[in-house]
């Protein structure tokens, strides 16, 4: 998915700021116009996965026109960012990992406990770890 982000010009003395307006608080700046954009693509795939993890939607993205008629960014420049939505995808995949006996046999027992799969026990508790 492609979203436009806006780029408020920097120089020697201040940073570039960049803000998406699709993605209402979703910001970041960069000391040069390419780290500029490099971390907007950063701030918009923490953003995102923030979103999916409180099971809120994606946001489809509005047309450059849309958003260079707005007064607040006159003047700002404005590029595009690509997101690989797949990389955040909810999408079950199998997968062959090795553990110790002990280790699984603990896994198994706190799965069982909550009441949960091996899998959703493990997911769970990783997506916990925040």
């Amino acid at each position: 998915m492609k979203y436009p982000i806006a780029i408020e010009p920097g120089d020697d003395a201040h940073a570039f700021g960049v803000t998406v307006p699709d993605l209402p608080g979703c910001f970041s700046a960069g000391d040069t116009l390419d780290e500029a954009i490099d971390n907007a693509r950063e701030a918009i795939e923490l953003w995102l996965e923030v979103v999916i993890d409180d099971g809120g939607a994606v946001p489809e993205p509005a047309s450059f026109a849309a958003h260079q008629a707005k007064p607040d960014y006159a003047g700002w420049v404005w590029a595009v960012v690509e997101v690989d939505l797949s990389a955040l995808s909810d999408k079950a995949e199998r997968v062959n990992i090795t553990l110790p006996a002990r280790v699984l046999r603990r896994i198994d027992a706190a799965a069982k406990a909550a009441g949960e799969s091996r899998s959703g026990y493990i997911a769970r508790r990783a997506l916990a770890a925040k």
